[in-house]
């Protein structure tokens, strides 16, 4: 739908953690009027509706996801069915519920629990800052097929984690730089770079607001069934261990990480 240049100014100051909700609600508002413009008028009574509504809004828990899907060139892996799978997950979980028996008053957006998947590691959807981050993820590794010294996978790497000889062959992959984003493999034209895995890495526990920390990243490359065992695991503790309301950050433990580095050894 088409935005007016005021009404897309007024959406620039709307906070980034509801942005697309509050734009796919006044777009809906606009539609239901039976426009076909948004204006800054309708972004202002839009805006009114939505706040003063706020907790019809609430879940208990959300899944964001980034743009992968509408034909992203970074993708690493298709996140598609795990996002699903984690909705679904959410969902059983009841949180809007358990939310709502031990926060006195309405809920707001910073009480359901977030749970962000990328689909690479240029995280759209803020992964770091999330309860439980989700990271697509393709580990290289150099294969026998001959190096035809083209120096692509080079050429790929934005980290400087691919490294080829004087005449152009690729040499080695530097783990400590490596992100897991698969360009370099998805750039050799002859195979000799190979995805020695993939899948996902998982980050727990963190979050903006006043007191910021990243999140903490669980050692390995892990399958979506595995990740999905982890979301479950996280989602089980936090509602064991929250009281009143805490963020899964503020109850996650060390010893907690460690029962799940244990439970779901790094591949």
């Amino acid at each position: 739908m088409e935005w007016t240049p005021r009404a897309k100014k007024a959406m620039g100051r709307v906070p980034f953690f509801v942005r697309k909700r509050v734009q796919s609600r006044i777009e809906k508002d606009v539609r239901a009027a039976g426009g076909t413009k948004v204006t800054l008028e309708d972004v202002r009574a839009s805006r009114k509706r939505f706040l003063s509504a706020m907790e019809e809004e609430i879940r208990g828990y959300r899944v964001e996801t980034c743009f992968g899907a509408d034909g992203c060139p970074n993708r690493a892996m298709d996140g598609a069915a795990l996002a699903e799978t984690l909705e679904s997950l959410l969902q059983e979980a009841d949180l809007h519920s358990f939310l709502k028996r031990r926060i006195s008053g309405p809920l707001k957006f910073h009480h359901e629990f977030r749970v962000a998947l990328a689909d690479c590691p240029n995280a759209c959807s803020q992964p770091q800052i999330k309860d439980v981050g989700i990271i697509g993820a393709v580990k290289p590794m150099i294969g026998a097929a001959a190096c035809t010294c083209c120096g692509a996978c080079e050429a790929a790497c934005p980290d400087e984690a691919v490294t080829c000889d004087a005449d152009g062959r690729v040499e080695r992959i530097d783990e400590d730089r490596c992100v897991a984003c698969g360009r370099c493999a998805a750039a050799c034209p002859t195979g000799t770079l190979e995805r020695r895995l993939t899948g996902y890495r998982v980050q727990l526990g963190g979050r903006l607001g006043r007191h910021p920390r990243l999140a903490a990243e669980l050692e390995g490359i892990h399958t979506e069934e595995t990740v999905a065992a982890i979301v479950k695991d996280c989602i089980d503790f936090y509602m064991r261990h929250t009281g009143s309301f805490r963020r899964f950050g503020d109850v996650l433990t060390p010893g907690f990480l460690k029962t799940l580095s244990d439970r779901y050894p790094a591949r």
